[in-house]
C-alpha cells in the first residue's frame, strides 16, 4: 500500500479579524495554497455574516491573497 504523499509544508492556524473589520478594509494572507485560502476565507467569513472578495496576489515578492471585506 502507497504511503499518501505529504505536503512539503502546512498551513498554521489562522485568526482572521472579521468582526473588527468595517467594509472597504483588506487584509494580507501570505500562502502557499491561494485556492485553499480562499476557500478557507469564503467559508469562515460566512459563519459571521460578512462577504469577502478574495485574490490571489504577490505582494512585496510574497504570495499570498489579499481579502477585502465588501458586505
Amino acid at each position: 500500500m502507497k504511503k499518501p504523499l505529504e505536503a512539503p509544508y502546512d498551513e498554521p492556524e489562522w485568526l482572521f479579524p472579521y468582526p473588527a473589520m468595517n467594509i472597504g478594509d483588506s487584509f494580507f494572507v501570505p500562502t502557499m495554497k491561494p485556492a485553499y485560502m480562499t476557500y478557507i476565507i469564503d467559508t469562515t467569513s460566512k459563519k459571521y455574516g460578512i462577504k469577502m472578495k478574495v485574490f490571489t496576489v504577490t505582494e512585496k515578492e510574497v504570495l499570498g491573497v489579499r481579502s477585502w471585506r465588501i458586505g
